[in-house]
């Protein structure tokens, strides 16, 4: 079993030399935990499609340290990208844009397009800071969990999901709870405007506002693949149902002003959709736990944030959204 180190700086130069000798480690960003390998190392990175049973035609997203380093890895990038990366970076926003060509095919999924973002979270910068010491030039992460499954947003949901697929030369970094809780906003930059094709927390509006241009999401019609782009994601081993009455034994999920029907198993009772955000693949691991059969979500209203824990939701319950 892989043991969770705690991410002190010599325990964080010891992870980025792991990552250089082309083994795994699971790290904390403000979104959810990453299952990293060094980007430009083909192995390193199969040996991610591997732990994760993910299809490997399925592309990864490169995180890097800095804005400054974005033209290592892409070019033709727009000025409206050029102004949400002066905004929202480091932050919970993945660009997707024309690749270099460092960034290889076993990243990119075949595509002429790279996935990148800068982390918000000290864990991952520097992690990042120390990996480009020794020589790296980024890490290919996705959520480090089995695809389609829940992403994690604690290091013991890492090693409860992940821990008897790693080897021990891995490791898994703690940074305790990730503060966004669901994955960065996913925005297409390869043409002239652009498009969201997966909402987070960098919400439409606030992109909006930076580009001046009334976004709306393209995920069903762009060709583009990205992660999360499957209509079943993000899966509890329990079945979700969607705004709907629960029945006694079934788990419910819902803000805190809504209150529990009897005998049903509260999950979570947030006051905010952000904290409803942050809280929801705890509250799923939480139902599985106690082999819950079904766990019943009241969609919360509005834009924002609830456009992105809308989007989870139908992916985790399996419908088109």
């Amino acid at each position: 079993m892989i043991n969770i180190s705690e991410s002190t700086p010599d325990l964080i130069l010891k992870s980025a030399l792991t990552l250089k000798s082309g083994n795994l480690v699971a790290f904390p960003t403000e979104t959810v935990y990453g299952l990293g390998a060094d980007a430009t190392n083909e192995l390193a990175v199969s040996k991610i499609y591997s732990v994760k049973g993910r299809p490997t035609n399925h592309p990864v997203i490169v995180h890097i340290s800095s804005a400054n380093k974005i033209l290592n890895w892409a070019n033709k990038i727009p000025d409206y990208a050029h102004e949400l990366v002066s905004k929202y970076w480091p932050g919970p926003m993945t660009l997707i844009l024309p690749r270099k060509s460092i960034a290889k095919d076993f990243i990119t999924g075949g595509q002429e397009s790279i996935g990148l973002r800068v982390p918000n979270q000290s864990v991952a910068l520097n992690l990042l800071s120390s990996f480009e010491s020794v020589g790296g030039l980024g890490i290919a992460a996705p959520s480090a969990n089995r695809f389609g499954a829940v992403s994690p947003t604690t290091a013991v949901s890492v090693q409860d999901e992940l821990g008897k697929y790693l080897s021990e030369l891995d490791v898994i970094l703690d940074g305790g709870q990730c503060l966004v809780g669901i994955e960065s906003t996913i925005i297409d930059c390869t043409s002239k405007l652009p498009s969201i094709l997966r909402p987070g927390a960098i919400t439409y509006e606030m992109i909006s506002e930076i580009t001046k241009v009334n976004i709306k999401s393209s995920a069903s019609l762009s060709s583009i693949r990205t992660s999360g782009s499957y209509i079943s994601h993000y899966s509890p081993r329990a079945k979700i149902v969607l705004n709907s009455l629960p029945s006694e034994g079934q788990g419910f999920i819902a803000l805190e002003n809504i209150p529990s029907p009897k005998g049903v198993i509260r999950l979570m009772a947030p006051k905010t959709v952000e904290q409803f955000a942050k809280d929801l693949y705890l509250a799923f691991r939480f139902g599985d736990q106690q082999n819950l059969d079904t766990i019943v979500v009241l969609i919360p209203d509005g834009g924002g944030i609830s456009e992105a824990i809308k989007d989870r939701l139908f992916k985790a319950a399996g419908l088109n959204n």
